[in-house]
């Protein structure tokens, strides 16, 4: 005899309404993210937010978040690396 695990509709139901909840914010966010960055706002930092709702329900939105995780550490690795090779030559000279 095997143990199914049988979930009642309600608890189907509930747990759909939070994946359309996450997914209703995250779009939300996302777009008004979009929005800031036209107007004044953190736009950035609310879309890449919406996109993190996002990513518990969608693979692109993961994937997405991956590429963006990757290029900031592309960016803060030049950003670094330009201030160390600043330096270098700045005491070098003196």
């Amino acid at each position: 005899m095997k143990d199914i695990k049988r979930r009642s509709p309600l608890i189907k139901t509930v747990d759909q309404a939070k994946r359309l909840i996450k997914i209703v914010v995250g779009f939300t966010i996302l777009l008004l993210g979009c929005i800031m960055l036209i107007t004044p706002g953190p736009g950035i930092a609310t879309m890449i937010g919406g996109l993190a709702i996002l990513a518990t329900e969608f693979v692109w939105a993961r994937k997405l978040m991956k590429r963006f995780k990757e290029e900031a550490v592309n960016a803060k690795n030049s950003i670094l690396n330009n201030y160390i090779h600043k330096n270098n030559n700045t005491e070098n000279k003196s």
